[in-house]
């Protein structure tokens, strides 16, 4: 069985980043790391961006080249929302569709910290279909309102930014129709989880599907119900205090990540 490589994972800030800027970097590549674990990546393509702390212009996004096994703290580039790169330690640009779609929802939406978007071929199915996702099982319940958004082309043109905003609205998850998903979230672990459980939603409904028989679906009652116990339901912290979507699996999910292989904090 191979070693895991001894990493000095504690010196690896650079001097010129300060420690906040420096915690969102290794969050944001440990959300890349995970993304490509779970089996939801499309080879280099696709974006995960963080808004940098103390500056609501500034976020960070992948370089366009780079796999999501590849991806480091160090070597995310920080752009700000007109476009501009602001520092960028590797050889590569940024993709102009991320560039889009992530400079559209950080310049619009101050509560969003991390903003996640996949091709996956569950994720590209649903969007397909004309009913979208259905509340067909406890982890589709979870969102009470899924923002949908009609495909234009590749989002490449700057004027479709007010209308892919429009349409997420306050929504933590969108499917972009005959695209993929997207998920927001304000710490990068809740938009993590939002999109490994809307991944497994839209896969569990094309299994369902699949069987050609018929589909039970719950009544509306009973839908809004979970709907509604779901948005409320948290994990509390040791003193009782609720936590938000994917706060309690984050510090797991990373010590996980420490296991496998640290060099996503360097």
């Amino acid at each position: 069985m191979n070693e895991i490589p001894k990493i000095d994972t504690a010196n690896a800030r650079p001097a010129n980043i300060d420690p906040a800027e420096w915690e969102t970097r290794v969050d944001l590549a440990a959300c890349y790391r995970l993304v490509d674990l779970y089996g939801m990546t499309d080879l280099h393509l696709n974006h995960i961006s963080a808004r940098v702390p103390g500056r609501d212009e500034h976020f960070l996004i992948n370089p366009f080249g780079m796999m999501y096994e590849e991806i480091t703290a160090s070597s995310l580039i920080k752009v700000d929302l007109d476009g501009k790169i602001i520092s960028n330690s590797t050889g590569y640009g940024i993709n102009l569709a991320g560039y889009v779609i992530h400079s559209a929802i950080h310049g619009a939406r101050h509560d969003v910290g991390c903003v996640l978007h996949t091709h996956t071929n569950a994720g590209m199915a649903v969007s397909s279909l004309k009913c979208g996702l259905l509340p067909l099982t406890q982890t589709a319940m979870r969102w009470g309102k899924i923002a949908y958004h009609d495909f234009e082309g590749v989002a490449v043109e700057l004027d479709e930014r007010q209308r892919l905003v429009a349409d997420l609205g306050d929504c933590e998850v969108m499917i972009l129709r005959n695209h993929g998903l997207l998920s927001v979230g304000r710490t990068i672990g809740q938009a993590f989880n939002s999109i490994y459980r809307l991944e497994r939603a839209c896969q569990t409904q094309l299994l369902a599907q699949a069987c050609n028989s018929e589909i039970s679906m719950p009544p509306q009652h009973v839908i809004d119900k979970s709907n509604a116990q779901l948005a409320s339901m948290p994990s509390p912290d040791v003193k009782g205090r609720n936590r938000p979507h994917g706060s309690l699996e984050w510090p797991a999910l990373k010590r996980m990540l420490d296991r496998r292989d640290p060099s996503y904090k360097t």
